[in-house]
């Protein structure tokens, strides 16, 4: 009962419990999370909010200040003085989103370097101006235990004025007003013009933000902002570079899943506000800013793109950032969350890194959510600055049971340099710093065939593919490999594609089979992402670019396998076949972080290669 009291006591003084609150009414946290309370938990007696907030921009033009639809979740006894912290979310998609058809995104199949032909819009997407609820999310978790929940609408979508930019400056604004007015920095009202105003008489001020894909993206958008009351964000599987998220190192790169979407495609999905508004939405901000900025002809940065890119703003983040990312998310890519993970380290911001074994979104546990929100909102030390610095759910395990490790990549894990031998046509090899062979390699590309007929098969003229020797024991790779490589092709452009693969092809008998990791580049952009140059047919050009990340153990009996084609079917446009690529393996080599370094690759090879092996110091890119 002493324990229990002095829990008691800190809560009061760190969730701002006014002096008249009972104790059996207040937050109770054991062991450094906050716990169900049994006077939070009756759904009927909650007090539901709806409410536009004042933003401070005016983003549909209209000389009008934009208000955002919000909705507040919270338990009874805030009416009576008690003060609680909130967990917040944002989001395009809590209102109706348009077709998914493919008849409404771009052809993939078309030349390269030409204007690509258009694509037709959806139908309008319904709007309902009666809604009064925004989404049930996250309530039920987080109300019984002494949390208001806050939901909004983005703006241009649902019941929150202004329109969609997909990126632009009011997506960041619009959380930071809600955040604003939890603070009471901003005004709130009864009515999207004019109404009675509403004040949050009964937050302590402290946010929290969490969200899955875009939903996630605005969280650290909202952060960029440095506003004042956001205590902590945990980003599950975020976009948090627009560029990185639809091009790769200069090539038009589609995410997995969503062949032919680009930046306007996105915003037509969410365009779900006032249809009178819309049209002017269209006009300027799908017209004047999507549409003239992404270049899909090119697919060279500009600065539309670095507009969009948070990887630019994290100067202004200082929150605590708990990033959450499936190793195999081919939509939104694992880079987005292991990047800005080790750039806020880089800065002193407290940050960790939850990674698990598969696709787009999962939480990371609850109970590791809980520690993180109680311990930045309020206040209660429970010692989660302490906690393992990455969290990785090993191959076959339950998400709700990962793996702690000190930081990520796993501390242990060292670049190992290997290069590909003559012989990719069928099966080459991939040596540890052998002596660099001057042989030069060709494949003619072809759309038609898929990443996993190329590499499953014995021998093909459309890939290359360089192998490690049998594993006689698991291998784990742990962070981002990175590829140098010399190539020239036959015409002015040409797609390149890279996967990591593990043999033999098992056609996807689990999410961990066959693809390790993969990497797309345009040659046009050896020299710069801004200013792509047409290939001279026959000229060797040097690129230096990295994979995606991976955290994996390779069983025992598989192979490790380096596989070079030109057009990837499920990401890149669709040239008609017969481009010839051609690699001069004298310039090309892999280095592969592995746990363990040279000494644990050659232990796990079978036989052992003839060469001596060699750790490097992963190579910076070009200029």
């Amino acid at each position: 009962m002493v324990r229990r009291a002095a829990i008691f006591l800190t809560v009061a003084f760190s969730c701002g419990v006014t002096p008249c609150a009972r104790a059996a009414d207040v937050p109770l946290f054991v062991d450094g999370q906050a716990q169900v309370v049994e006077a939070f938990s009756d759904a009927t007696k909650w007090k539901r909010d709806a409410l536009w907030v004042e933003t401070e921009f005016d983003s549909d033009g209209d000389g009008k200040r934009d208000r955002m639809f919000v909705n507040v979740t919270r338990p009874a006894q805030t009416e009576n003085g008690l003060k609680v912290a909130s967990i917040y979310e944002t989001s395009p998609y809590y209102a109706a989103t348009a077709s998914e058809s493919p008849n409404f995104v771009w052809n993939p199949r078309h030349e390269l370097d030409v204007e690509p032909p258009s694509h037709q819009g959806p139908p309008a997407i319904p709007f309902n101006p009666n809604k009064k609820r925004i989404s049930n999310g996250l309530i039920a978790e987080w109300v019984p235990r002494g949390f208001a929940v806050v939901h909004s609408e983005s703006p241009g979508t649902g019941l929150s004025q202004g329109v969609p930019t997909v990126g632009g400056i009011n997506e960041s604004l619009a959380p930071k007003a809600v955040i604003d007015w939890l603070n009471g920095r901003a005004k709130g009202f009864t009515q999207p013009d004019g109404g009675e105003e509403v004040v949050a008489t009964w937050s302590t001020g402290k946010v929290g933000m969490t969200g899955t894909s875009y939903n996630g993206t605005l969280c650290l958008a909202a952060a960029t902002t440095g506003v004042d009351g956001l205590a902590a964000i945990i980003p599950v599987a975020p976009n948090t570079s627009y560029y990185r998220y639809y091009r790769a190192n200069g090539l038009v790169r589609h995410p997995g899943g969503y062949m032919g979407e680009d930046m306007d495609v996105l915003y037509q999905f969410i365009q779900s506000g006032d249809p009178a508004k819309r049209a002017w939405s269209d006009e300027k901000i799908l017209k004047g800013e999507l549409l003239a900025g992404i270049d899909r002809q090119t697919g060279d940065w500009n600065d539309f793109w670095e507009a969009r890119d948070y990887w630019l703003q994290l100067d202004n983040v200082k929150v605590p950032t708990l990033l959450a990312h499936g190793l195999n998310d081919w939509n939104v890519m694992p880079s987005h969350s292991t990047h800005v993970h080790a750039e806020l380290k880089k800065r002193g911001v407290p940050t960790k890194l939850f990674l698990h074994q598969g696709g787009h979104g999962g939480d990371p546990p609850f109970e590791v959510m809980n520690r993180w929100f109680t311990r930045y909102l309020c206040g209660v030390e429970n010692g989660v600055e302490s906690d393992a610095g990455a969290l990785v759910v090993r191959e076959g395990a339950r998400r709700t049971a990962p793996t702690a490790y000190a930081s990520w990549p796993n501390p242990e894990a060292k670049s190992v340099l290997l290069r590909p031998m003559a012989g990719g046509g069928e099966i080459g090899a991939l040596a540890f710093d052998a002596a660099a062979s001057d042989a030069k390699e060709s494949l003619v590309d072809d759309v038609a065939k898929s990443g996993g007929e190329l590499a499953k098969a014995a021998s093909s003229p459309n890939r290359l593919l360089y192998a490690l020797p049998k594993f006689s024991k698991p291998l784990h790779v742990s962070g981002t490999p990175k590829l140098r490589i010399r190539v020239a092709a036959d015409k002015p452009a040409a797609n390149l594609s890279v996967w990591l693969v593990s043999l033999p092809w098992n056609g996807g008998r689990n999410i961990n089979a066959d693809i390790v990791t993969r990497g797309w580049a345009d040659p046009r952009n050896h020299a710069s992402l801004a200013s792509q140059e047409s290939l001279e047919p026959g000229r060797f050009y040097d690129l230096v670019f990295d994979l995606e990340p991976d955290d994996q153990i390779i069983p025992a009996g598989e192979q490790l396998a380096l596989m070079i084609f030109s057009s990837d079917r499920d990401f890149t446009l669709w040239p008609e076949a017969g481009t010839k690529l051609t690699v001069d393996l004298a310039g090309t080599s892999l280095e592969l972080p592995v746990v363990g370094g040279q000494t644990a690759l050659a232990e796990a090879v079978v036989p052992a290669p003839k060469s001596e092996t060699q750790e490097v110091t992963p190579a910076g890119d070009p200029e």
